[in-house]
């Protein structure tokens, strides 16, 4: 997986195994809102799965991923007969897919997925981009294809840390000359703080990414790149330490002081005579602990008065703020992702906004629908006053406002190819402007409105032949003619986010032309480039071409966003210091970007290969287009249990079970079989479920036939003899169900079913040793009853769990379930959940109603009565926890039954109240009190209240001390520590109020939080 960021880890980490548990009750939707054509373009070695406006792109993308198979079949030394690759025309649509069931974000710019190791990645409107996510990805079919073949398989694979699997992708597909990843080094560095590879393994702070590829090119540099496939062979069989110790000859203590020493020979005396992050300019937004590491693409007023920018200030969602551009006091925060039930998200990584010129209006875009759309508020109120979409454009990025108002430029992608366009603001009418396989980018108008400056690849260094891609140029459009001129001020390195002076004679841009990311000036009418900021980091967003540089139209104020310990925060200068030192042209100047130990040509394959384009390209001239038809195959194997007994006092049985997983290559359809027995071949059930999910109605269908055993055991004859009475329930049911998502924190959920219940028992005689007497059937103690239930469900869920519980936002389901036959009654269920985080802390809130109405919802005999002690609803109330004291003492309570403390609890309806306190005890330094991601630990002081009743009954909202109905109680305190993610266990202690003979009760779950 290539991810865009840090805080892409960052939410990897907190997402515990809460949302799996619940994610059928509650959860988030991937939804379809698009229904893809796909069809398949066959390479030598992959099936490429594509949809008709992609045609252009994933040809080329073909040729690009055979040169990238030569490239790593020859580095690993391994090849493979054919793997899939999915491609999407843009990130709207990717974030669609099936292929990948988890949600995906901005943040994640391709994923090679375990099961059939298929890649899905969008394009991205850049092929230099696409070339590496590309690169990036299929180094992971090598890896996974290597663990394949070894023992141990994928197992071996998992237990490898992240920076030595991402590390060595971000190392093979971009090489070591890498001036976003010798940023990160150079920042660690100045601050003494580069990590060691323990650090790398344990502490989720570094960035495996990153830190990885550093490593990686260090140990590529010092050993050799084929050392690096050797470390991950060896690695696989023996564990990483190992690896690094057989391979390359030292221990991982001894490589971590090598590398930490190397990258700081290299970098620390090239920071002499630069800024420091915190001496940039005027400090205006500040990365802080409480308010935030990521302050990004600040966009200044026309006046100069306010900025725009895009920062988190919780643990999860990026939000749109504005902010006096002078003292950075927050003023208001515009947008963010649930602010509008109407956005699924709002982009931020490639994307700034855009002032109207009268500083009054803010237009950003949202993703709506599937698609991207430029959203205009008002500033002053924050209302959504217009939205526009773009027919035929599915992403769109780095909208400018025409100096008139009337226009609102914008870099468009539709079919993977970027663009630049104009919309009208009144009519609604769209002109292209550019329309061809350069990547064009980041517009801003000149003050006259006359031309248009971007970014773009155009230039002879990129050449489509030969799938060679030059660095980002500079350019300017005519906007009524069209003519385009390209400036390349620099022979090396980038050049992004252009913006005009106020004279609309100088353009200021970003370049990392000397391995630093710095804002130049350049002279549009001599050519004449000034240096305007010397920092010893970088001037950036989160990736290396996210916008980070916005200058006032009126008053020419500098706003720029600086990368400062592993975070980002925002400075501004005057226009009187925008002015820069000039820069002698076509001086060789020794580049800051390459990685420790330095450039190795001669040794280095990596760097050869990457300065090789034609080596392994295919011409393409022999890809087949196939049609695509959906068909099953098996995806997945449960591991398989078996245990067989025969004779013996019990007779033959078997106990065991095993799952298969079927789908087709999109994974669009999918249908899931178990299996399973417990005791004899009566006692044999299974299942089998069909669902699919291609279009926004997802739908299943299910049949199951599932055996339930009870029993008990009596003494006869005088002691002589043991009867063991088993009572079999056997419950058939086809169910049929569909969802449709309105957005992806809401959706409506219909299901039908049809069951029928039999019954079975069964008397078998022992005598005194354990053998068998005799075995005899007792008949049905009930009749078969038939009977069918629909259900209709509201369910909504924007929260956020971290570790071990929800922490941020909402979540509720409101249900109606219907039943009718041999039972006739109604189920309701109402069940809201509400999460205030109060950084680190939250308070949570649970309110909760089910109950059974109408005719036989009382009836006991055919139906378990619901329990109100259920540990997960109600804690200091369990069933085991009654004693036969508690039965005695309460018998004066006039309730039936033997135990009226316990028949409280029982009932057709229940109302629930919780609250709790989470302290996150043990975590991470961004959600925790003691940094110790190991085991994450939360501690909640917590207040129960519940009540059941019948329909007989009147809930009396009264708190009884005697065993009688009533509201009952507890509190406590409750601990929950997150298991390696792969269950969440759950200690308390609860003092229950409505039982005065009990002092403290103490319980453990395995059950995330609620």
């Amino acid at each position: 997986m290539r991810s865009a960021a840090p805080l892409a880890l960052l939410g990897a980490l907190l997402c515990g195994a809460a949302e799996t548990a619940t994610a059928q009750y509650f959860g988030r939707n991937k939804v379809q809102y698009e229904k893809f054509d796909f069809r398949i373009l066959r390479t030598p070695h992959f099936d490429e799965y594509f949809y008709p406006a992609e045609s252009l792109v994933v040809h080329d993308a073909g040729r690009m991923a055979e040169r990238w198979y030569a490239r790593h079949s020859d580095m690993f030394r391994h090849t493979f007969d054919r793997k899939s690759l999915v491609f999407y025309a843009d990130q709207p649509d990717f974030q669609q897919t099936n292929v990948v069931g988890d949600e995906l974000t901005e943040g994640t710019g391709g994923v090679t997925e375990g099961l059939r190791t298929r890649v899905v990645m969008p394009f991205t409107g850049i092929y230099a981009d696409n070339d590496h996510v590309l690169g990036h990805e299929l180094v992971h079919v090598f890896q996974y294809s290597v663990a394949e073949a070894g023992p141990g398989g994928l197992a071996r694979l998992n237990t490898l840390p992240l920076w030595l699997i991402e590390g060595m992708a971000e190392y093979f597909s971009l090489g070591r000359d890498n001036a976003l990843t010798a940023m990160w080094l150079r920042d660690a560095a100045e601050r003494d703080r580069l990590p060691t590879i323990k650090q790398l393994t344990t502490d989720p702070r570094f960035f495996p990414y990153r830190y990885g590829q550093a490593l990686w090119a260090y140990v590529g540099g010092r050993w050799g790149d084929r050392a690096v496939v050797d470390v991950y062979r060896t690695s696989l069989r023996m564990g990483f330490e190992e690896g690094i110790r057989r391979v390359l000859g030292v221990t991982t203590d001894s490589l971590s002081k090598d590398w930490i020493a190397a990258t700081r020979r290299a970098y620390l005396p090239a920071l002499e005579g630069r800024t420091r992050p915190n001496a940039a300019g005027d400090p205006v937004v500040q990365a802080s602990k409480k308010a935030g590491d990521m302050n990004l693409a600040p966009t200044v007023s026309p006046d100069g008065k306010l900025v725009a920018f895009y920062a988190r200030r919780g643990l999860f969602e990026i939000e749109l703020f504005v902010a006096d551009a002078v003292t950075g006091r927050v003023i208001k925060k515009l947008a963010g992702p649930t602010s509008n039930s109407h956005f699924d998200a709002i982009t931020f990584i490639s994307s700034s906004g855009a002032w109207s010129p009268n500083s009054d209006k803010f237009a950003f875009i949202a993703q709506v629908e599937g698609d991207h759309e430029i959203a205009i508020l008002d500033v002053a109120s924050t209302n959504i006053e217009q939205r526009l979409r773009v027919p035929g454009v599915g992403a769109i990025s780095n909208i400018a406002w025409s100096p008139d108002g009337k226009t609102i430029a914008f870099s468009g992608q539709s079919g993977g190819l970027s663009d630049l366009y104009l919309v009208d603001r009144a009519a609604g009418s769209v002109r292209q402007l550019t329309s061809d396989r350069y990547a064009d980018i980041q517009p801003t108008w000149s003050p006259d409105g006359r031309t248009i400056a971007f970014s773009t690849d155009r230039g002879p260094q990129t050449d489509f032949t030969t799938m060679s891609f030059s660095p980002l140029q500079l350019a300017t459009i005519d906007v009524a003619t069209g003519r385009i001129s390209v400036f390349s001020p620099f022979s090396h390195g980038k050049h992004i986010n252009p913006q005009y002076s106020p004279d609309g004679q100088s353009l200021f841009f970003i370049s990392d032309q000397d391995g630093f990311a710095d804002v130049y000036r350049l002279q549009l009418a001599t050519g004449a480039v000034s240096r305007v900021t010397r920092l010893s980091t970088g001037v950036s967003g989160i990736t290396d071409i996210s916008p980070a540089l916005s200058v006032a139209p009126t008053t020419g104020r500098m706003l720029f966003s600086v990368f400062e310990d592993q975070g980002y925060a925002i400075y501004g200068l005057d226009s009187i210091r925008t002015h820069g030192e000039p820069v002698v042209l076509g001086t060789a100047v020794a580049s800051a970007a390459i990685l420790p130990p330095g450039d190795t040509p001669g040794r280095s394959t990596v760097t050869q290969y990457l300065r090789d384009p034609l080596t392994g390209l295919s011409a393409g001239t022999d890809f087949v287009m196939l049609p695509y038809h959906s068909s099953f195959s098996l995806d997945a194997i449960g591991q398989p249990t078996l245990g067989v007994s025969a004779g013996g006092p019990f007779g033959t049985g078997v106990a065991g079970g095993v799952s298969f997983l079927f789908g087709d290559q999109l994974s669009d359809k999918q249908i899931g079989v178990g299996i399973q027995a417990n005791g004899q071949l009566q006692d044999i059930g299974g299942q089998v479920i069909y669902q699919n999910l291609r279009n926004r109605w997802n739908y299943f269908a299910a049949l199951q036939h599932i055996p339930y055993i009870t029993g008990y055991a009596t003494i006869g004859n005088g002691g002589t003899t043991q009867d063991l009475v088993l009572t079999r329930i056997f419950v058939d049911q086809a169910s049929l169900g569909t969802a449709y998502p309105f957005s992806t924190t809401r959706r409506m959920e219909f299901s039908a079913s049809g069951t029928r219940l039999a019954y079975n028992t069964e008397i078998q005689s022992y005598d005194i040793f354990g053998n068998p007497i005799s075995r005899a059937s007792g008949g049905s103690p009930y009749p078969t009853s038939y009977y069918g239930t629909g259900s209709v469900a509201y369910v909504g869920d924007n929260s956020y769990s971290a570790f071990t519980n929800p922490i941020q936002g909402a979540r509720y389901r409101l249900e109606v379930s219907p039943t009718f036959g041999s039972l006739l009654y109604t189920s309701a269920l109402a069940d809201y959940r509400k999460y205030f985080f109060m950084r680190p802390l939250t308070l949570a809130f649970r309110g909760l109603h089910y109950g059974r109405y109408g005719r036989d919802s009382d009836d006991s005999t055919r139906m378990y009565p619901l329990f109100l002690g259920e540990e997960t609803i109600m804690r200091g109330y369990g069933y085991g926890s009654i004693t036969a004291e508690e039965c005695v003492a309460s018998q004066s309570s006039g309730l039936p039954g033997g135990c009226p403390a316990f028949s409280r609890l029982l009932g057709s309806r229940v109302g629930v109240f919780s609250a709790e306190l989470r302290i996150p005890l043990f975590g991470v330094p961004e959600y925790g009190l003691i940094n110790f991601p190991y085991l994450p630990l939360t501690l909640s002081p917590f207040f129960d209240a519940g009540e059941a009743w019948y329909k007989s009954d009147t809930p009396t909202f009264e708190f009884s001390q005697n065993g009688g109905r009533g509201i009952v109680t507890s509190a406590g305190l409750s601990a929950r520590v997150n298991l390696l993610g792969y269950a969440i266990l759950e200690f308390y202690a609860a003092r229950p109020f409505q039982r005065p003979t009990k002092q403290w009760v103490y319980g453990i779950q395995l059950a995330p939080g609620w």
